[in-house]
């Protein structure tokens, strides 16, 4: 979760621990910049083995990427566990209109389908949790989909005269955070599970990105579960069915880069248009292949300054996100 995040960036930054065999922190949760990010680093022109990747673009404004990971060549090159992901982009989302947030809806729903459909059968009951602190606005979103939520348990259960035959059980939650509750979040919905038994878990949370492009207008969705933090090598227990006995999806949101995030896009930014007016600059070429992030922070790591970082149209943002996610949720069920 994104309180985790806050928490826990500075003591990572020190301990930090390599996040594959060859040592490459990613800071980032989205598999699809992982797999970027490991091809750069690696200077791999084709896809790496173990993983698989199709794209496919929607409209002018949306598109979608789907990452396989297929073995453990590939689960140890980006740090991800063997599974499904799936990275749908958003573009102009902080001016869109109701019919382009209607039809990011809709593209993440038939996405969300064709995963839940690999994992239960049309009639399984299924859990969703909003992870996050709603007092803080880059990491309210999971409990604001909660609210939007269509749950039908209830329903079912006491007055299934006025349900229509076929309906799936839905049921959801939002359990706080650490800092509030005193508990886990995975001791929570280990109790809960063990009591409702729902065949499925979707999850909802804040997450890391490499990217300010891609702040609140990307949604990764994943059947292999999620660790919160795990952007900056947190170890808080994981949400997946190695822990819950039972199927999980991620829905994920990157809601804040760090400043040596921004600071690095920036100034490829500031190269791109230095060699527009140049043309050609040796030094500025080699410049803009580099990954430049973790010298980056560690020029802004001893004054304290790699601050956590969201952009200002964030409460915007996050309604427009809330009603996609709370909308591809309830129309796939």
């Amino acid at each position: 979760m994104l309180e985790n995040y806050i928490k826990n960036t500075k003591e990572k930054d020190q301990n930090m621990q390599p996040s594959t065999q060859q040592g490459f922190n990613f800071r980032t949760d989205l598999a699809s910049e992982r797999r970027d990010l490991y091809r750069k680093a690696n200077s791999i022109e084709n896809e790496i083995n173990g993983i698989e990747s199709e794209k496919e673009e929607i409209n002018e404004n949306i598109t979608v990427e789907r990452v396989k990971i297929t073995n453990e060549e590939g689960e140890k090159a980006i740090g991800k566990p063997q599974g499904n992901y799936i990275t749908i982009d958003i573009k102009k989302l902080r001016i869109a209109q109701e019919e382009d947030i209607e039809k990011s809806a809709q593209t993440l729903s038939n996405e969300l389908k064709r995963v839940i459909d690999l994992h239960i059968d049309k009639q399984g009951e299924i859990l969703v949790v909003g992870l996050g602190n709603i007092y803080v606005t880059p990491d309210s979103l999971g409990p604001k989909v909660i609210n939007e939520i269509e749950v039908t348990r209830h329903i079912i259960n006491y007055l299934p005269q006025y349900v229509e035959e076929g309906t799936r059980m839905v049921s959801a939650i939002s359990p706080g955070v650490l800092g509030t509750t005193g508990i886990e979040t995975l001791e929570i919905l280990k109790g809960i599970v063990d009591n409702i038994n729902p065949k499925l878990v979707i999850v909802i949370d804040a997450l890391a990105s490499r990217s300010i492009e891609r702040i609140s207008s990307t949604v990764q969705l994943s059947d292999t579960g999620i660790v919160p933090g795990a952007g900056v090598g947190n170890t808080r227990a994981e949400i997946s069915k190695a822990t819950l006995g039972i199927p999980v999806i991620a829905i994920g949101i990157p809601t804040v880069v760090e400043t040596a995030v921004l600071v690095n896009d920036s100034l490829d930014l500031f190269i791109t248009k230095l060699q527009e007016e140049a043309k050609s600059n040796d030094y500025l070429n080699q410049l803009k292949e580099q990954d430049n992030y973790e010298e980056i922070k560690e020029a802004l790591l001893p004054r304290d300054f790699n601050l956590i970082v969201t952009p200002k149209e964030i409460d915007d943002l996050i309604e427009n996100m809330t009603e996609v996610v709370a909308t591809g949720i309830n129309l796939s069920m």
